[in-house]
């Protein structure tokens, strides 16, 4: 599981952005961060793949404390996590299939196992017929589902999206949070930061809100609650 205890981030101009948040997350969840921007989702996701030391307080991810972790840890520690952006970033001179697969090659996986793993995560997200293809040449959903199925390719036991859909039109949204859901139901835990006020409020799911860095609420089967 993931676990927060009374963490603090403070930045270098004295900003906090998170302030003695305390969180368990488990194994198989799917779970809304929400709340006014600024408010801290970021940040927490931030720490969670170590981009961000906290400044007070322990982050644990499964047997990782990560405060104390070395650098050959983090590197360990991130194998276990995807992480989806709401700026894909793409490598533009590289087609779907190589984009997907340099996520395998940096971890030093085999080329066997990338030919294998590759095409199956490309068919899970809807790309097989796109793996020649190139960024420019693929719609903001479709980039989108690239960066999802590079997250996925390594088995990441949990996938961290921080607005995965704040750039794409509402039914493109809806077609990529049905994405996630069969990403969790086939086991990974989803942690997804997000202002989408309709796809919150029609999955209640567990919804924790963020505001001024603090947890203000967590429920079970939650409501977005914030104006949009």
């Amino acid at each position: 599981m993931i676990r927060l205890e009374k963490v603090s981030k403070r930045y270098p101009n004295g900003h906090y952005g998170l302030v003695d948040v305390s969180l368990t997350i488990r194994r198989g969840e799917f779970l809304f961060l929400v709340g006014p921007s600024g408010a801290g989702k970021s940040s927490l996701i931030r720490l969670l793949y170590r981009e961000e030391s906290a400044s007070q307080g322990e982050v644990f991810v499964d047997q990782f404390k990560l405060s104390s972790l070395r650098r050959s840890q983090v590197a360990r520690l991130r194998r276990q996590l995807g992480v989806v952006f709401q700026d894909v970033k793409l490598l533009p001179q590289r087609t779907v299939y190589q984009n997907v697969a340099f996520a395998m090659e940096a971890v030093g996986a085999s080329t066997r196992d990338i030919h294998k793993r590759v095409p199956q995560v490309l068919e899970l997200v809807g790309l097989s017929r796109s793996r020649d293809n190139y960024p420019h040449q693929l719609s903001g959903g479709e980039q989108q589902r690239v960066g999802i199925a590079r997250a996925l390719v390594n088995n990441p036991i949990y996938i961290i999206a921080d607005e995965p859909t704040g750039n794409l039109d509402p039914e493109t949204a809806r077609d990529i949070m049905k994405l996630f859901v069969e990403i969790n139901r086939r086991g990974a835990t989803v942690i997804m930061a997000t202002h989408a006020k309709d796809i919150v409020n029609q999955m209640q799911r567990r919804v924790v809100a963020i505001e001024q860095g603090r947890i203000v609420r967590d429920e079970v089967r939650g409501v977005y609650g914030y104006e949009s």
